[in-house]
């Protein structure tokens, strides 16, 4: 696996993680599979997990190299000091096209998320804002694609958000349904969500690192343009 790093220091380094790659392997799987442990054999290092990602979402990732720059990431984490974006490709156009969706969360069964019900015991606040950056006219469908800033953490935050305001992400196969499968001619068939940038406070200081987006969803992008009627 290669994994391209687009910062390090003494006390973290943040890496751009590839789609179909868990941060922390399930349960079910070799420890040795997960990005960590790979990074760890490569870098020659212990790392501290800071945060995670779905598996196959791409992008940035954090990991301290010490337990002490590991709780103050995670601290910054957990009070909401670190600005998040994500690049998402949806069926459909969210609306309005820049806004704020802010719908509490809560657990459902096999380690799904869903909306919580109003006064619902053990629903979790949660608020995502979007902006539509580009709309496509085309292979069947209409579809976008959407800048996205979380402001808070919960586990699917994103996917469930955008399939509440019925544009969930393109090929996302737990919330996505059949909406989100386009065609089969589509050249990137993983969810199609990137973790484009983070900025956080870290013990040297305050920190902005981004990650392009990957070729596939390039390719997505350039193949649901070419998509459109001429």
């Amino acid at each position: 696996m290669e994994v391209a790093i687009c910062h390090a220091d003494r006390d973290l380094v943040v890496v751009d993680k590839p789609p179909a790659v868990a941060v922390i392997s399930a349960r079910s799987e070799p420890a040795e599979a997960s990005l960590v442990r790979q990074l760890e054999a490569c870098l020659g290092l212990r790392l501290w997990v800071v945060h995670r990602i779905d598996r196959d979402t791409s992008g940035v990732v954090v990991f301290a190299k010490s337990a002490e720059a590991h709780r103050a990431l995670c601290r910054a984490f957990e009070e909401r000091r670190v600005e998040k974006e994500y690049v998402a490709f949806t069926a459909g156009v969210p609306e309005p096209e820049a806004g704020r969706i802010d719908v509490p969360l809560h657990a459902a069964r096999r380690g799904k998320a869903r909306p919580a019900r109003p006064d619902e015991a053990g629903r979790q606040e949660a608020v995502t804002d979007y902006r539509v950056e580009r709309v496509f006219h085309g292979a069947g469908l209409a579809a976008a694609r959407v800048g996205l800033w979380p402001r808070s953490g919960r586990r699917h935050q994103l996917r469930v958000h955008l399939r509440a305001r019925g544009t969930p992400i393109l090929f996302d196969a737990l919330y996505g349904g059949d909406q989100a499968r386009p065609s089969p001619a589509a050249p990137c068939r993983r969810l199609a969500l990137h973790a484009a940038r983070l900025r956080l406070p870290t013990p040297g200081g305050v920190l902005e690192v981004g990650a392009p987006l990957p070729g596939d969803l390039v390719a997505l992008e350039a193949w649901l343009a070419m998509a459109e009627p001429r």
